[in-house]
């Protein structure tokens, strides 16, 4: 019985977690969704880069986004986050000041964009040759057939694997703590570690927790039915209208 006690008191101190729960509502979400959805974004446009480049004949130009993933896919998170948070910082300071928020979302945006490059190149290459080839034959040329035919193409097959990435940035936003964030940039994580140092229990990290599970389970069954609708294709139109409705487009 008394560990049973001992156990509802380290993490069910129901007046712990109502004390943090304004300021996790408040700051940590805010700022949680902030770090996961601006790196995300910043992710995407620098990683649909790296994918193209990685997809380039020349090799000039695939050998830098193959290093590029390579180096950002094998460091660790916070090892990546702790030398761009803290070796840029002495530079980034005249632009603003000592705050690691902006550099806390570009190691993040570093670390997505390796992982959406790869996604995004998967993606382009799992179109089949045939479609770049009817695009060819109907008069685009090579640019405009990757851009307006096989691209898309790709990018919506890999939807869900985007979809995860996103789940991913929201989880390792939390290693941001490690840069020292101002009260008002915490997040979820480090609201719950600070709550929970200072009660002497964890009952406020056990909060941050179940505001997690609130945030990436829905995402996880939306990925799984993105994942079922393109497993069953797309009803309206096949890719064969789509390559007739941008040819017509074209003349």
């Amino acid at each position: 019985m008394d560990v049973w006690s001992t156990l509802g008191d380290t993490f069910l101190d129901w007046e712990s977690m109502k004390a943090v729960l304004p300021e996790m509502l408040t700051v940590g979400l805010v700022n949680t969704l902030i770090l996961a959805a601006a790196s995300v974004v910043l992710g995407t446009v620098l990683g649909m880069v790296v994918a193209v480049l990685a997809l380039s004949r020349k090799r000039w130009l695939r050998w830098p986004a193959k290093i590029y993933t390579d180096i950002f896919r094998g460091l660790p998170a916070i090892l990546t986050i702790l030398l761009i948070g803290q070796g840029l910082s002495p530079v980034t300071r005249h632009w603003w000041g000592p705050n690691p928020y902006p550099l806390g979302i570009l190691a993040l945006s570093l670390i997505a964009a390796a992982y959406i490059g790869e996604i995004f190149r998967s993606g382009i290459q799992s179109v089949e040759k045939g479609q770049l080839e009817a695009a060819r034959a109907l008069g685009f040329s090579y640019p405009d057939g990757m851009r307006l035919v096989v691209i898309p193409q790709g990018v919506r097959r890999v939807l869900p694997a985007l979809v995860n990435q996103f789940i991913a940035l929201v989880k390792e936003s939390s290693l941001v703590y490690f840069l020292g964030l101002l009260a008002s940039q915490r997040e979820l994580f480090r609201i719950g570690q600070d709550a929970a140092a200072t009660n002497g229990n964890q009952s406020p990290l056990l909060l941050a927790g179940i505001f997690y599970l609130i945030i990436t389970v829905p995402l996880t069954h939306l990925v799984n039915y993105f994942d079922k609708r393109l497993r069953e294709g797309r009803p309206a139109e096949s890719e064969d209208v789509v390559l007739e409705e941008l040819a017509h487009a074209n003349r």
